[in-house]
C-alpha cells in the first residue's frame, strides 16, 4: 500500500479536456494528461483493499493495486511490467475503456474512485516514451501454424500471445488496414491511429504476419485455412448493425453509424475522398443531424458531426432517462445504470429520451424529417415491462442526416460464419465456451464479439488472450500462456 492515509488526504483529480472551441478544430486527441507527479499522487489514493473489487470489475483482471503502489513509489518500469502482464494494449483501454474497474473501486461507494484509467494510460504512454516497450519474440519455435481472422482487439491480442508462445501466426483482415473496430470504428479524437501502428510494428518484429484486403469466406475459404493451418481463430467481431424498421427507411441521408465513422477515419488517414467514400460521400457539414442511439457509437457520431460543421445535432434514445446517480447499496460493485455524458455532449448537441422514431419523411428521395413519438414502459402480461406509445405525444424533427447507432445484432451471417458451418448460440453468435473457445468444428476457435456479441474493447482483449491459451494448449498439450 503506497500511502495508508492517501485516500483520506488527496482528492480525486482526473485528466481534463481541451476547450471545446479548440478541440473542434481538428480530429486530434484532446485529453490533457496529468503531470507524472500528480499521477503518482492519485495512485496514492488506492486503498489496497483486503478484497480488491477492481480486479473483478476489470475484464482482464489488471493487478490494479500493485501498479498503483509502484507508481506512487515512482517505480514506473516495474508498474509497466505488471500492467502488461494482464493487458496487451493498455494504451487502447486507457483511452476508450469505460473503466468498469472504477465503478467497482471501493472509493466509488462515495463516488470518488481512484483514477485507475488515467494511471493505466500514463504508465503505458511513459513506457513508450522511455523506450521500455520492445518486441518480445519467442526464443523457440513450435512449428505450428495458426490463422487469426480479424484484426480487432480480440484478434490482435490472440495473435500476439500465440506468436510469443512460438507459433507461426498469420492475421487476415478484410479492410485495407489493420485494426478492425479500433481503426475504423473509433474516431481519432478518442484514439489516434499511430497507437495501433506501433503495436503492429512490435507484433511484426515478434513474427506475426499481417494480410489485408482479404475476406475469408470469399477470397479464401474457411476450409482452405483449416487445411493449411493447424488451428484457425475466428475473431471477426459483431458487425451486423441493428436497422431502423420504419416507412421510408430507404431515403437518402439515413445511414449506419459505422459507415459514417469509417469514412472520416479514412479521410484522417490520408485517403482521397473517392477512396474514403467508396461510392457515397457522407458528411454532416451544414446539416441537421439526428443520431438514433444513446451509447458510445452515438457519442462518436456526435463528436464527428460537430467537427464536420453540423448545423444542429440531436441524439435520441428509446429508453427513459436514467437517474443522475445510482443506488450504491443496490448496485456497487457492479456496473450501474445511471446517466452518462461523454465529451461529445458538451460539443453542441441536444439529447432526448424515451423517443421512438415512427417514420422518415422526405422528398425527391432524400430525408427531410423524422416523425417521432414518446414512449413509456409499463408492466405487461407476466410482469415484464412493455413499451407503449404516449397518446398525443407525436412530434417532428428536422433531419438532413440520420445516423443509426442502435447497436449490433452479432456477426454477419453470410460469408465467413455461414461457410464455417460452426454452431451458433440462440443470439446468432458463434457458439463456444470461455474455457476452450472451441467451436463445433475441430481446430476452429472463436473469440471476442463474434463469440460473445457486442461488447467492450477490454472484453475483446480478455477473450483474445484466453483463446490464445486454449489454442496453445490444444496444439501443444499444455500451455504457459496466462489466461
Amino acid at each position: 500500500m503506497g500511502k495508508p492515509t492517501g485516500f483520506l488526504e488527496i482528492d480525486r483529480h482526473d485528466r481534463s479536456y481541451a476547450p471545446v472551441g479548440d478541440r473542434l478544430k481538428s480530429f486530434a486527441e484532446f485529453i490533457q494528461p496529468l503531470p507524472a507527479a500528480e499521477v503518482a499522487e492519485q495512485a496514492a489514493r488506492c486503498m489496497d483493499c483486503g478484497i480488491p473489487f477492481c480486479h473483478n470489475g476489470c475484464p482482464v483482471n489488471n493487478l490494479i493495486p500493485d501498479w498503483n503502489n509502484l507508481v506512487y513509489r515512482e517505480h514506473w518500469q516495474a508498474a509497466l511490467t505488471t500492467l502488461q502482464s494482464t493487458n496487451n494494449f493498455p494504451e487502447f483501454t486507457g483511452r476508450v475503456c469505460p473503466a468498469p474497474c472504477e465503478a467497482a473501486c471501493t472509493l466509488n461507494i462515495d463516488e470518488n474512485a481512484v483514477t485507475i484509467k488515467t494511471i493505466e494510460c500514463e504508465i503505458v504512454d511513459r513506457g513508450w516514451r522511455e523506450g521500455w516497450i520492445a518486441p518480445m519474440p519467442a526464443t523457440t519455435r513450435t512449428g505450428k501454424k495458426v490463422a487469426v481472422i480479424g484484426s480487432g482487439p480480440a484478434g490482435l491480442a490472440c495473435a500476439q500471445q500465440l506468436a510469443r508462445a512460438g507459433h507461426d501466426v498469420a492475421v487476415f483482415e478484410k479492410s485495407d488496414r489493420i485494426g478492425g473496430l479500433l481503426r475504423y470504428g473509433i474516431p481519432d479524437f478518442k484514439m489516434e491511429k499511430h497507437l495501433i501502428d506501433r503495436r503492429i510494428d512490435q507484433m511484426e518484429a515478434e513474427g506475426v504476419r499481417f494480410h489485408t484486403g482479404i475476406t475469408i469466406g470469399a477470397d479464401i475459404s474457411v476450409q482452405s485455412l483449416l487445411t493449411d493451418y493447424d488451428a484457425v481463430v475466428m475473431a471477426g467481431g459483431a458487425e451486423a448493425p441493428r436497422d431502423l424498421d420504419v416507412p421510408s427507411r430507404n431515403l437518402d441521408g439515413i445511414h449506419f453509424a459505422m459507415d459514417f465513422l469509417t469514412q472520416q477515419n479514412k479521410r484522417n488517414a490520408g485517403d482521397d475522398e473517392a477512396t474514403a467514400a467508396a461510392g457515397k460521400t457522407l458528411s454532416a457539414a451544414g446539416k441537421h443531424v439526428v443520431v438514433i442511439g444513446g451509447g458510445d457509437t452515438g457519442s462518436d457520431c456526435i463528436g464527428t458531426s460537430a467537427r464536420q460543421g453540423a448545423a444542429s445535432i440531436i441524439q435520441l434514445e428509446i429508453m427513459p432517462r436514467p437517474p443522475e446517480h445510482e443506488n450504491k447499496a443496490l448496485t456497487w460493485p457492479n456496473w450501474p445504470l445511471k446517466l452518462r455524458s461523454s465529451h461529445a455532449h458538451s460539443e453542441g448537441t441536444d439529447r432526448d429520451w424515451a423517443v421512438l422514431t415512427a417514420e422518415a419523411i422526405g422528398s425527391n428521395g432524400r430525408v427531410e424529417a423524422l416523425e417521432c413519438v414518446r414512449v413509456e414502459f409499463v408492466p405487461g402480461a407476466g410482469g415484464r415491462m412493455e413499451m407503449q406509445k404516449v397518446p398525443g405525444s407525436e412530434f417532428r424533427l428536422q433531419a438532413d442526416l440520420v445516423l443509426l447507432a442502435m447497436g449490433f445484432l452479432g456477426p454477419r451471417q453470410p460469408g465467413l460464419v455461414a461457410q464455417s458451418e460452426a454452431a451458433l448460440d440462440p443470439r446468432g453468435n458463434i457458439k463456444a465456451d470461455t474455457v476452450a473457445y472451441q467451436t463445433s468444428i475441430p481446430r476452429l476457435f472463436a473469440a471476442g464479439d463474434m463469440r460473445r456479441g457486442q461488447s467492450l474493447v477490454v472484453w475483446a482483449i480478455r477473450e483474445g488472450r484466453q483463446c490464445a491459451a486454449s489454442v496453445d494448449e490444444a496444439l501443444m498439450g499444455a500451455t504457459t500462456l496466462p489466461r
